[in-house]
């Protein structure tokens, strides 16, 4: 039974601490430059997820063509820069993945 206050606990705390966040947002006036830069912080996050995960291959830096997770990559970066549609970047990009990955690593 404890372990179930901790959970709802844990929780309200998270709860709470994202809804103060947004009651402050309405009152706060960020500058122009901090609007501008914030534009940006959700690539940059993005960017640090996924790109560790293109360029390794087997816990190791890995930058040739036998790496299909990083020609899969290229391939959906192209198609997302062409169409602008998420649900095609990634559907295209994982039908990529899995045939080179079948072609490159058997498997």
């Amino acid at each position: 039974m404890t372990v179930w206050w901790v959970i709802l606990a844990l929780g309200g705390l998270t709860y709470l601490t994202r809804l103060s966040f947004i009651t402050l947002w309405r009152h706060l006036r960020l500058p122009d430059w901090t609007q501008r830069a914030l534009y940006f912080v959700p690539v940059a996050v993005l960017s640090a997820i996924v790109v560790p995960e293109l360029v390794t291959l087997d816990q190791h830096l890995n930058l040739t063509l036998a790496n299909p997770r990083l020609l899969a990559g290229v391939v959906a970066i192209g198609v997302a820069y062409r169409t602008r549609n998420v649900f095609l970047t990634i559907l295209v990009g994982m039908v990529a993945f899995w045939l080179l990955r079948l072609v490159l690593i058997g498997g």
